[in-house]
């Protein structure tokens, strides 16, 4: 996004500190890398220089993550920024590859061995006063190999016997590991709405862009820290590559995104401990004192359900939703929740009622830090019962959970069989992959970063 001058110098001091604890958090071995567009990068290139040292500045990775487009008397902005920086120079870095291009492919893998294995040739010759000098096979040259490796590699058929009858080695293509990365990088694709890993998350980053950065900068069982966490990419793949990890973000909404989507990928084994999370009625009702978005967002996190984007005080009596389906092939159905930290009566619920009726919702849920009075119980009955025509169940049409209930794993009655549908899952790892080891919090907060 474009930045005033004042609202960078805010942007900048924001980070200034934040980049100097994760300096201090670093291993010698360990890296950073920085992702940002090019209104801001210019300022944390200084940024980074004055924290890391320009001595310790690597590269400057330019990432396109979006098609041409036109632009009005400009050209095209379509590449972010990756800085990458090190604590020292004895870092961990392991050269990663990517495809040839066609082009190349076309132009210097153009012979094809009788089995279809296309190859390339190259030199067997070495250089007089460097290499041996002898006879083989009636040619004297200083060969790069000895005789016995010359006979081996033709039996093997590594040997390429050119029009004129001399040898040149084979050098097949499906041998190589590819062209090593570049400091730029075109080849991986941006999330966008129509990608099967795309959760609905605005800054979602693909999980290939963070696999080659975790592959190349840090080992199996490493440790990663990604502060600025959002809908998990970097741990999701940090889990797959089998690397310890942090993930930390502000808001509860991310989180809940993150255990959603650890346990899509990777199964219930894979859910986190949160750190910082209530985990009693007076923590939530601290956080309900101190911030209560946050606290709405943390209570329809603990039941599955996802915020109504919406501005402040705009919520038309409904602050988060639910779906699921209850018949193969069937509509998605609903449930409304209202999230309330204060007091509590039967007027909320005839409220719900209300916007359940308006909304055409299947089941509404008042969330509630108190124990709900007579009457609210009276008001919740009232409203009579879904019938799910999947299962042929019932279930009320206004519930009331409080936050002790969540607290104690009471969820809501919904028929959840077919699953709770509201986010979209994140694909299956591929493999069974083994849980990164957990860290416990006091190493965890002191443990030097790879």
């Amino acid at each position: 996004t474009l930045l005033g001058e004042s609202n960078m110098m805010a942007y900048l001091a924001m980070m200034a500190p934040r980049l100097v604890e994760l300096r201090r958090a670093l291993k010698a071995t360990g890296s950073i890398y920085l992702h940002c567009d090019p209104t801001a990068s210019h300022y944390l290139k200084l940024l980074l220089d004055s924290i890391f040292g320009p001595d310790n500045f690597r590269n400057e990775i330019v990432w396109k993550c979006t098609s041409a487009h036109a632009n009005n008397k400009t050209y095209g902005n379509v590449h972010q920024i990756i800085f990458f920086y090190t604590k020292s120079g004895a870092f961990t870095f392991n050269t990663q590859y990517v495809p040839y291009d066609e082009d190349y492919v076309k132009t210097y893998y153009r012979y094809k061995d009788a089995d279809g294995r296309l190859f390339t040739s190259g030199d067997l010759v070495g250089h007089r006063g460097v290499n041996p000098e002898y006879e083989w096979r009636g040619i004297t040259r200083p060969w790069r190999y000895p005789p016995e490796r010359l006979n081996q590699l033709d039996a093997e058929g590594r040997i390429f016997w050119t029009s004129n009858n001399f040898p040149r080695f084979k050098r097949f293509l499906d041998d190589m590991p590819g062209l090593p990365a570049q400091s730029i990088w075109t080849d991986i694709q941006p999330v966008v709405s129509w990608s099967k890993e795309g959760l609905g998350f605005p800054t979602q980053k693909p999980v290939a862009l963070l696999e080659r950065i975790l592959q190349a900068s840090s080992n199996t069982g490493d440790t990663v820290l990604d502060p600025f966490c959002g809908c998990g990419t970097t741990v999701s793949a940090a889990e797959k590559l089998k690397r310890n990890w942090i993930g930390i973000d502000i808001t509860h909404l991310a989180i809940t995104l993150v255990k959603a989507r650890l346990r899509d990928a990777f199964g219930e084994g894979a859910v986190p401990q949160v750190i910082g999370e209530p985990v009693s009625l007076p923590d939530a009702e601290a956080l309900a004192s101190s911030n209560p978005y946050q606290f709405q967002w943390w209570a329809l996190g603990l039941v599955g359900a996802r915020p109504v984007e919406q501005k402040k005080g705009a919520d038309r009596g409904i602050d988060g939703r639910l779906y699921f389906h209850d018949e193969a092939g069937g509509k998605t159905k609903e449930v409304i929740l209202s999230v309330k930290a204060g007091h509590t009566g039967r007027a909320h619920l005839h409220e719900l009622r209300g916007v359940l009726d308006r909304e055409e919702a299947q089941i509404g849920v008042l969330i509630t830090m108190q124990e709900p009075t007579a009457p609210m119980r009276q008001e919740a009955a009232s409203a009579g019962f879904y019938d799910s025509p999947g299962w042929g169940t019932k279930h009320p049409r206004l519930q009331i959970l409080t936050v002790a209930d969540l607290l104690g794993g009471k969820g809501i009655d919904y028929p959840s069989r077919f699953g709770n549908v509201t986010f979209k899952r994140a694909p299956r790892a591929a493999k069974e992959q083994g849980i990164a080891q957990e860290l416990p919090l006091d190493a965890a907060m002191n443990e030097e970063l790879d």
